[in-house]
């Protein structure tokens, strides 16, 4: 099952269990995804895609509960959060700092890299080996710091 199909099977079950915040969280992601799915060539999305969009989803949550956290919203805030909770349930798990930087370290070895000229050709490579598992900014942080 494609976790486009997921989604909606989880979206009837919430609408069945009268969940009022996992089924708007969910019309969200559907919305989104079927944007999406119209503005592409294909008619199928991909689960990276899927992850990737999601992923976007969470980030803009988590910026706009920071946003009304810092206006003394909470209410708005708490709302914010609980969606990004949904979202983040079917991203997958992401790397502990001991894992990203043992990842990182066996992508520099196989990059063959030794200095920080060579991040580039670094990132290229964790950007998308470690996709969906680790922010890209964490992931250059670390890169940053193995190769300085």
């Amino acid at each position: 099952m494609s976790l486009f199909d997921q989604i909606n099977t989880d979206l009837t079950t919430a609408m069945k269990a009268r969940e009022k915040e996992r089924t708007a969280a969910l019309r969200n992601i559907k919305k989104v995804l079927i944007e999406a799915k119209t503005a592409s060539s294909s008619h199928d999305l991909e689960d990276t895609e899927v992850i990737k969009i999601i992923q976007k989803l969470a980030k803009q949550g988590t910026d706009s509960a920071n946003l009304y956290k810092e206006q003394g919203r909470e209410d708005l805030a708490a709302e914010e959060l609980v969606q990004v909770a949904v979202f983040e349930a079917y991203l997958p798990k992401k790397l502990t700092n001991e894992e990203l930087t043992t990842a990182v370290k066996a992508i520099i070895e196989s990059a063959g890299a030794t200095s920080i000229k060579e991040m580039g050709k670094v990132m290229g490579l964790a950007s998308s080996q470690l996709a969906g598992k680790a922010d890209g900014k964490d992931i250059a942080d670390m890169v940053k710091a193995l190769l300085s």
